[in-house]
């Protein structure tokens, strides 16, 4: 079976390789398959771009696909950065240092440094023409008091993970994987996938 992945992010390709190693599936990026224009993210929930991602993609390919939405959640920022979060701070807040500075300056204005924060990852496989399987996963932690950590990407540096006492960033890859919003989304897919061979 190959198993096309709706991103060109070599990270989040990594990881979701690592997840799915043993599966008789190819897993690719889009990069193995001709240019696809990007759809335009209008949905007002990590599921809604998710799913309609993936149908898009399925439909232009004509192959399996697997899409994902994710991004922080901040509760003392009412949720954002939210669905918004590889965009947020546009056109100004290019990079994620920028994107932390503005958070952190957030924060400060609210008086609310602490509180409540998770990463959620919403995750949909579809074959043209109908949506196979989707689920739902988050970790939840706090904002770190300041960015740390190199081993990460995207937010990971300032999502600080209690039981652990790091932030995503600073955690190895394998601890990581087993923990993450990420990690348990592709772990359910996994079980997905494992069940339908199975049955086939």
């Amino acid at each position: 079976m190959r198993l096309l992945i709706a991103t060109t992010n070599p990270h989040k390709l990594r990881e979701i390789r690592a997840i799915l190693a043993g599966l008789e599936v190819a897993v690719e990026s889009l990069d193995a398959v001709p240019p696809v224009p990007e759809p335009e993210e209008r949905g007002r929930t990590f599921e809604e771009n998710a799913r309609a991602k993936a149908a898009y993609y399925a439909d232009a390919t004509r192959q399996t696909v697997v899409a994902e939405d994710s991004g922080l959640e901040i509760d003392a920022l009412d949720g954002a950065p939210g669905v918004y979060s590889a965009r947020f701070g546009l056109p100004d807040a290019v990079t994620f240092p920028d994107k932390f500075a503005l958070i952190y300056r957030a924060l400060r204005e609210r008086r609310r440094q602490d509180g409540p924060a998770r990463f959620v990852c919403a995750l949909a496989l579809a074959a043209p023409g109908q949506v196979l399987f989707e689920t739902r996963a988050t970790v939840e932690g706090t904002i770190a008091d300041e960015p740390r950590g190199a081993s990460g990407f995207g937010y990971d540096p300032i999502l600080f993970y209690p039981p652990l006492g790091r932030t995503l960033a600073e955690l190895t890859a394998e601890e990581k994987a087993a923990v993450s919003h990420r990690g348990k989304a592709f772990r359910a897919l996994r079980a997905f996938l494992e069940a339908r061979f199975t049955r086939a």
